[in-house]
């Protein structure tokens, strides 16, 4: 099994960054994107952009526009490469419009918990090294909408699941990583 590493951190943090210097430089890499695109959403797409232009371009990219999609890159990873995931926080919007949880319908939500249960299985089979960048949205401000706080709920559940089956977790405060495990 290759070492997993789980990145949290907060908007701006470095989390990003942070994780693709984690990436051996020998490695065959998979990157896979979580972002929808919009085509509306210019800001959104600037903000695509200038993580891809980050990326060398050595580096095969693969946008996981379902939820499916990243379960796949996993499966598929071989020894010897690394899949580095960017990031948690927007599949997990993704499994969440998709399932139409957002009004915490019961049944939509258990589509949720299956979509992170498979994901968090996916981590700890891959065979390949995995790098993860999730943000960390729990430390202290309670959401106003009912939207936000189910959002925040999901994604700590998920990150501390991921903690979990992962070898390494870093957060990032202010630029600086703080090693967890």
């Amino acid at each position: 099994m290759g070492v997993r590493t789980l990145v949290l951190g907060g908007a701006r943090s470095g989390k990003s960054a942070h994780a693709e210097g984690l990436v051996p430089a020998d490695s065959p890499v998979t990157y896979v994107a979580t972002a929808r695109r919009d085509p509306d959403d210019l800001e959104w797409a600037e903000r695509i952009a200038s993580h891809v232009a980050r990326r060398p371009d050595t580096w095969q990219t693969v946008e996981a526009g379902d939820a499916d999609s990243l379960l796949h890159v996993l499966a598929r990873a071989s020894p010897g490469a690394t899949v580095l995931v960017d990031d948690l926080a927007t599949w997990l919007t993704g499994v969440l419009d998709d399932a139409g949880a957002w009004e915490r319908d019961p049944a939509a939500l258990d589509v949720v918990a299956g979509h992170r249960a498979a994901l968090v299985e996916a981590v700890a089979r891959c065979s390949a090294r995995v790098v993860l960048v999730s943000a960390e949205v729990g430390l202290g401000v309670v959401p106003a909408t009912r939207s936000g706080r189910l959002f925040r709920d999901e994604l700590g559940s998920l990150n501390a699941r991921l903690a979990e089956a992962c070898d390494e977790v870093v957060l990032l405060v202010a630029g600086l990583p703080l090693r967890l495990r």
